[in-house]
């Protein structure tokens, strides 16, 4: 059977269309300070968007990959390397962008906020209390993308041990329980979130305590990620 080939002009007649969509990159960049979850933003300069919040993002460029522009949003914007960062989702839909078509890939990024300093350009930026923030409106549609975005770090902080990177080096148990409390949006019991964490046997006992506290001064402990690394991955199950 004689099959008709074409060659790649004929092809990329065809389907010349196809071509007119863009794909950009939408960065939820999650830290934790003062005992709550926040998110980095950015005040929108769309005059269909003005007076609201939009997520860190950008048109993906020919001569990169999805994940390089990602990487770039977040380096050009906090100045930060190597961070924890993982790919959730894809926005579609037809009129998600007043320019024309645009198709969306998400990223999430868990950041020590002490460890930023903000790159301002000409819009505002600044970090939001995730509650807050769900309570308004947003640009496009980065609250539908917040929110996938937040679920999907709630499912993986109960999998994974992955809320360290929002923690400094050294932490008390009651600053590893106000961060899974944000995150989770929950009260949990203190003697059996303990019970748990020290079960999977990943803290580091610093022999160090809190100084120049109000309160008694609590021990400080450290995330052991090669111990993690070398056993099973256990569910904290809260």
């Amino acid at each position: 059977m004689n099959m008709q080939t074409k060659n790649v002009n004929t092809h990329l007649t065809e389907i010349k269309d196809y071509f007119k969509v863009a794909i950009s990159v939408d960065c939820v960049i999650f830290g934790f300070d003062n005992d709550e979850l926040k998110v980095l933003l950015i005040e929108s300069d769309l005059k269909e968007y003005r007076g609201k919040w939009s997520l860190l993002g950008d048109i993906v460029r020919p001569d990169e990959d999805l994940e390089n522009a990602a990487y770039r949003v977040l380096l050009e914007r906090t100045g930060l390397e190597n961070v924890y960062m993982q790919q959730v989702h894809a926005f579609g839909a037809l009129n998600r962008h007043p320019a024309g078509r645009v198709v969306s890939v998400a990223y999430y990024s868990l950041v020590n906020v002490e460890h930023i300093e903000l790159k301002l350009l000409n819009n505002d930026l600044h970090w939001h209390p995730v509650k807050d923030i769900l309570q308004k409106d947003m640009a496009f549609d980065h609250k539908d993308i917040l929110n996938t975005c937040l679920e999907r770090l709630r499912q993986q902080i109960i999998e994974q041990p992955v809320g360290f990177n929002l923690l400094p080096r050294k932490f008390t148990l009651r600053d590893l329980q106000n961060l899974y409390e944000a995150i989770l949006d929950v009260k949990l019991d203190r003697r059996n979130f303990r019970k748990k964490f020290f079960a999977m046997d990943v803290l580091i006992d610093l022999n160090e305590e809190e100084e120049e506290v109000r309160h008694r001064p609590a021990k400080l402990y450290g995330f052991n990620a090669e111990r993690y690394s070398q056993q099973k991955k256990k569910s904290l199950g809260f």
